[in-house]
């Protein structure tokens, strides 16, 4: 597994705040625990609280019951959790959707990123994978981008909608690969990989879950994975930077957060019962099944990780001209 943040911040970006110490004796309130996820059961957010909820309650001698508060993307459910009393009744799952994409992209939010959450641990990260049409004449990532600065604008990329993931998963490579590429926003993933297999577009930076099955059926033909390692679901399949594009990094991430303000005693047990939760034989698997890699580091790595992830979404959607609708 990756440790968190082997890339330094960029300036002007500073971690999200790891609380000072309090008093020693500050413990979890003696009575259910919510654990907050912003979408509803059944998506990758609310399987990967549901799966190591036990095992943090369990350490924790707490009972935790997973809420599931849907909408605006994860929005909702963030802002709620910022308000909540830093005392530990309350924590979050949250992927850098709702944290660090949504900040970047939105500068109204009703909370900030960098003050009104206490960074805990990491959970898992889910990579994407970069696809084309299998008649494209490009082998790899190398040969694309020569194929895109030979035909600049003649290639298009489609996503599961404007602003999304595969949206600026899209933009990060023709930001860092300088490819005048065409964006084609769908509504959903599934019409955007159908007509990726029609050869109606020419790339598509699809879920590994979901792409995979195709680029093994000979559909569709991979490229290369979003996130800095290979995941376990796919290790034939090179990473983008390892075959082409170095610091290219645009996997989705998921992570506990408590309030802004939360003792450091808080944080560092819930770490404790998350982090030991994650490294259970049982739940690896499990997180293998989902097509997600198990990650792991302390408060501190985890809060400039995600620091790190808001300025590089930052500068990406400056370039881009992105912004929340």
């Amino acid at each position: 597994m990756i440790r968190l943040c082997r890339r330094s911040l960029l300036a002007g970006f500073c971690c999200l705040p790891v609380a000072e110490p309090r008093a020693q004796s500050v413990g979890f309130p003696d009575r259910p625990l919510r654990f907050v996820v912003g979408f509803p059961p059944g998506g990758p957010n609310d399987l990967l609280a549901r799966l190591i909820a036990t095992g943090i309650g369990e350490r924790l001698g707490r009972s935790v019951v997973v809420e599931n508060r849907a909408g605006a993307n994860g929005e909702i459910a963030a802002a709620s959790v910022a308000k909540a009393p830093p005392d530990g009744s309350v924590f979050m799952l949250a992927s850098n959707g709702s944290t660090t994409v949504a900040a970047a992209l939105n500068k109204t939010l009703p909370y900030d990123v960098r003050r009104d959450f206490a960074a805990v641990a990491p959970v898992g990260i889910n990579p994407m994978l970069l696809v084309v049409r299998p008649d494209l004449p490009a082998k790899n990532v190398a040969e694309l981008l020569a194929l895109a600065h030979d035909k600049p604008g003649k290639l298009n990329g489609a996503s599961a909608g404007a602003g999304g993931a595969t949206h600026l998963a899209l933009e990060l490579f023709k930001s860092l690969g300088k490819a005048d590429i065409v964006h084609v926003p769908y509504k959903g993933g599934g019409p955007a990989m159908a007509d990726l297999m029609a050869s109606m577009v020419d790339i598509y930076f699809g879920g590994l879950s979901t792409a995979l099955p195709h680029v093994k059926s000979g559909k569709l033909r991979a490229l290369g994975q979003t996130g800095q390692t290979r995941s376990a679901a796919a290790p034939d399949i090179p990473t983008i930077a390892e075959s082409g594009l170095p610091g290219y990094d645009a996997a989705i991430s998921y992570g506990i957060f408590l309030p802004g303000g939360a003792a450091r005693t808080l944080i560092d047990k819930l770490h404790d019962a998350t982090d030991a939760t994650i490294r259970s034989p049982e739940v690896a698997k499990k997180f293998s099944d989902l097509g997600a890699d198990p990650q792991f580091g302390t408060p501190k790595e985890f809060a400039a990780y995600v620091a790190n992830d808001l300025a590089k979404w930052t500068r990406v959607a400056k370039d881009a001209g992105l912004k929340a609708d």
